[in-house]
């Protein structure tokens, strides 16, 4: 197995997101720069940021979760395509109010090798900007 450094950047390579460390769990975060968003008028950064943390040397398995930001058209893609994969959506909200476009918060998690989760996330991904 990897050490987590190289795991982490592994993980964050197949997602397209950047890796970081926070908390002790690696941390990969995709920057939403097509979304131009505001709040009460001001620029505002949409960022979505996927995650693993207790990986268990035993098993390769760890805790596996998500936190992603979606236009509100992108939401039924990404909900049946993280479904498919037997990925849990366990929340689906919007954070803020007075913003520009609405935006969607979807969290996710599974207990999973953090490969196989970020080449599901991924394909979820994928099938959201396939979709228009």
């Amino acid at each position: 197995m990897p050490n987590n450094g190289t795991l982490c950047e592994k993980f964050s390579r197949i997602i397209g997101g950047l890796p970081g460390f926070a908390g002790g769990k690696c941390v990969s975060t995709i920057n939403r720069n097509k979304i131009r968003a505001t709040i009460l008028g001001k620029k505002f950064r949409v960022t979505t940021s996927f995650s693993y943390e207790s990986l268990s040397e035993k098993t390769g398995r760890a805790l596996c979760l998500g936190r992603a930001a979606f236009l509100e058209k992108e939401v039924n893609p990404f909900i049946t395509a993280i479904r498919k994969q037997g990925i849990k959506v366990t929340s689906i909200r919007n954070e803020w109010l007075f913003e520009h476009p609405r935006l969607i918060y979807i969290n996710i998690e599974t207990v999973a090798r953090p490969l196989d989760f970020a080449r599901k996330v991924r394909r979820a991904l994928s099938s959201v900007r396939s979709s228009g």
